[in-house]
């Protein structure tokens, strides 16, 4: 695993819906993010709590399940939302700016780019930016829920130095002991196990979702914690003691580019290539994926679109960016004129 660093200068810090519904506690936290960004450390923060704040506003007692009613709950939470934050910050002269997002902004190279370079403009004038999915028109973001990916995400996309999840629990527990997991080098099947959903009424989210939060982060370079965001001075435990603090989930030793980093956690792709097996083997030793290789094809991509590549047995091993469109590469499939249809500086094995 990666070396642990503990100058955590660039945080991101994600709250769920299940806190923000606590008055006392989003108060005392709002209290310590205001104190870090005075440390001038950059803090995002992913915020959960549009759907709820909607029907608390409503006076609804459980999450609808229509999607119109939840896109409508979200629209009215929103506002209400943000007006909490910027109020609450301005007690302590801390500037908001309010983002939303959409699997569109990272499924789309430019419009990733032009994400990080928003927050890093905002980081620099000492602004809190405030993310949250826009589940008013998303319809894949409010099947997701609890923003926990999303959390991630943001981590990877601004190179975070940590991921702090707050929870309402301590961290991921062993059910035999009851027990808080400390430290978590790998994600096994049995730590999966472990992570069960949410039945709140209020959110979609849990352990499960955290569990995913968390792999994308260790994948990233970026250690996680995952923490009881009630208890007192939770954040500054979470900085100075993370061994302790919760369920810290450490950073993969193996660096991968930026670019990689996208392909393999923003980009959506559109298609399938199933490769034979010395095409397999070649692209694990890092060699470039040619026509030769190609058995058959899935999906209506376009040159330039990503794509997954699978074995013959369709396992995913790999993704990148195809240099043919699915109507050129079936007409050049298996034949042995060796053209690259994706080259390794656009793949990464996954």
């Amino acid at each position: 695993m990666g070396e642990l660093r503990r100058d955590y200068q660039c945080i991101v810090i994600k709250i769920g819906a299940s806190i923000l519904v606590n008055t006392a506690v989003i108060s005392q936290l709002i209290a310590q993010i205001a104190d870090l960004l005075r440390q001038r450390r950059r803090v995002i923060l992913v915020s959960s709590g549009a759907i709820a704040y909607g029907m608390r506003v409503l006076g609804l007692r459980s999450r609808p399940t229509k999607l119109s009613s939840l896109q409508a709950a979200a629209s009215l939470g929103q506002s209400e939302l943000i007006q909490l934050y910027r109020k609450s910050f301005s007690n302590y002269n801390v500037k908001c700016a309010q983002i939303l997002l959409t699997w569109d902004d990272f499924d789309d190279r430019s419009r990733y780019l032009n994400a990080r370079n928003t927050l890093q403009a905002l980081l620099n004038w000492g602004v809190l930016p405030i993310i949250n999915e826009n589940d008013t028109v998303s319809v894949d973001e409010i099947k997701f829920g609890d923003n926990d990916r999303l959390s991630a995400l943001v981590a990877n996309l601004i190179d975070a130095d940590i991921l702090i999840i707050l929870s309402d629990v301590e961290g991921l527990l062993e059910p035999e002991t009851s027990r808080v997991i400390r430290v978590v080098s790998k994600i096994t099947t049995r730590i999966e196990r472990y992570a069960s959903s949410s039945d709140k009424a209020i959110s979609v989210g849990g352990m499960r979702t955290k569990i995913s939060a968390a792999k994308i982060a260790m994948q990233s370079q970026i250690p996680c914690l995952i923490v009881n965001g009630k208890k007192h001075n939770v954040l500054s435990t979470a900085l100075t003691d993370p061994l302790n603090a919760g369920t810290l989930f450490l950073p993969a030793e193996a660096r991968i580019t930026a670019r990689k980093k996208w392909l393999i956690f923003c980009s959506r792709p559109k298609g399938k290539i199933y490769v034979d097996r010395g095409a397999r083997e070649a692209l694990l030793s890092g060699k470039s994926l040619l026509t030769v290789g190609v058995v058959r094809l899935e999906g209506n991509f376009i040159k330039g679109d990503i794509v997954d590549v699978v074995d013959q047995a369709g396992n995913g091993f790999a993704r990148g960016k195809v240099s043919f469109s699915a109507q050129d590469l079936d007409k050049v499939k298996g034949k042995q004129k060796m053209k690259e249809v994706v080259h390794r500086d656009n793949l990464v094995i996954t």
